[in-house]
């Protein structure tokens, strides 16, 4: 048991002992009420590295008093699945704790369906990609699909003080004093990946130099044992969203290089959600239509940041934040659309004009609706000039286009075209 890693030892022994993951296992949430009521489904967990997905599995297991067995989708064979099934026969019950389960193939998936439709195996599927991208539909189709949540600093916070004070599986036998910068670091650093705060600590016990009386372990032992300095970036502080304020405004500003450095100072604090909401959020109300495809492409980067997850994730944001930057902006959409949105909350902006109001009903011509109205597309040019707007507001103007990016001066062109 000394022998394994620390990580592995502090396991939960039931779902009581999980860290995080209250949506799920907290008082009347799904799998606690699977346990309250001893009816487990066969299911897949799906998250981020670290979260604790074979370690919740487990703990399910053991809060119903089940058999369970491990086994690896790539590299354990179909012997070891018939093996199994075989242990479920003597025992009645047995759940198959599946890691990688996204790369299960054909043969074994096949062998497993029916034990799995029978309910003789439980089985628990475990993954870092998304199961609705990475499994095959047959299998997916009879597991309940549970999301776990990259952990809160607090979290990690709370099971490095777990593990310094168990002296049967964690290091409370060793006489640790582990100062709270040092254990934020730890739990800042990991980003979310709690068994690499876990593996941090372990090292920093047994690698810092003490007496028999003490052990300290302080900031610099613990930057050294996650190889990472530390960094001050509070998520829900002032400086977080002075960050946040000061990338989008370098990015709507046209500045890379500050841009860059912000984005750095977020990938830093491991904050991929706010980084994808201000990009998108940037795509299109800072870029729009002067490069409307900056918002898809925005998009393909955060999807596969995702699905990457850091450090690799850093690449495809940095190609999306220097187009974002370079891109000519305009935000005459939006604009328009708001000026549109003030004047239906404070203007009397007048009926709907009688030709454009639906005449798909009978008795509908008696009323006047939809008379006169003139189809474009039945004209050769694909446009016919009519009255849209009501009466009130014929007039009125909200689009004005900007001179930016040659989608929109092509927009423009047609726009005062159309008017004249």
């Amino acid at each position: 048991m000394a022998n394994q890693p620390l990580a592995f030892r502090m396991r939960p022994k039931n779902i009581d002992e999980v860290i995080g993951q209250q949506h799920l296992v907290g008082e009347g949430h799904m799998i606690k009420r699977m346990v309250d009521a001893n009816r487990l489904h066969s299911m897949v967990c799906y998250g981020p590295p670290g979260t604790g997905k074979t370690s919740m599995a487990i703990g399910i297991a053991n809060s119903l008093d089940i058999r369970y067995k491990l086994l690896n989708a790539a590299t354990d064979r179909k012997k070891d699945m018939q093996i199994a099934v075989e242990e479920a026969k003597m025992s009645g019950q047995l759940v198959v704790i599946l890691d990688e389960v996204h790369r299960l193939d054909k043969a074994k998936q096949d062998f497993l369906l029916p034990h799995v439709e029978s309910n003789l195996i439980t089985l628990i599927g475990c993954t870092t990609a998304n199961p609705y991208h990475s499994i095959n539909p047959a299998i997916r189709s009879r597991l309940h699909i549970f999301e776990l949540y990259r952990l809160e600093p607090s979290d990690i916070v709370e099971a490095l003080d777990r593990a310094i004070a168990d002296e049967e599986h964690g290091l409370g036998e060793l006489p640790l004093a582990v100062d709270i910068e040092a254990k934020e670091h730890f739990a800042n650093a990991c980003n979310g990946d709690l068994r690499a705060a876990l593996n941090g600590l372990e090292l920093a016990a047994y690698s810092t130099p003490g007496d028999d009386d003490k052990i300290v372990i302080d900031l610099a032992n613990a930057e050294a044992c996650m190889q990472k300095k530390s960094f001050s970036h509070d998520k829900g502080g002032d400086a977080h969203y002075d960050v946040l304020s000061a990338f989008q405004k370098s990015i709507r500003g046209s500045d890379v290089d500050a841009a860059l450095h912000y984005l750095g100072r977020l990938i830093e604090a491991g904050d991929l959600e706010s980084i994808s909401r201000r990009m998108l959020v940037c795509a299109y109300e800072d870029i729009g239509l002067a490069n409307p495809h900056a918002g898809p492409r925005a998009l393909a980067a955060i999807e596969t940041a995702e699905r990457v997850g850091f450090p690799e994730a850093r690449i495809p944001l940095s190609v999306a934040i220097v187009e974002l930057c370079l891109s000519p902006k305009s935000n005459s959409a939006y604009s328009a659309l708001d000026a549109a949105l003030a004047d239906i909350r404070s203007v009397d902006t007048g009926e709907i004009p009688a030709h454009l109001k639906d005449a798909h009903y009978k008795g509908a011509a008696a009323l006047g609706r939809g008379m006169d109205y003139k189809y474009p597309h039945a004209f050769d040019s694909g446009w016919v000039k009519q009255q849209y707007l009501p009466d009130k507001i014929k007039h009125k103007q909200y689009y004005h286009p900007k001179n930016t990016g040659k989608f929109e001066k092509n927009l423009q062109q047609i726009y005062q075209k159309l008017k004249k």
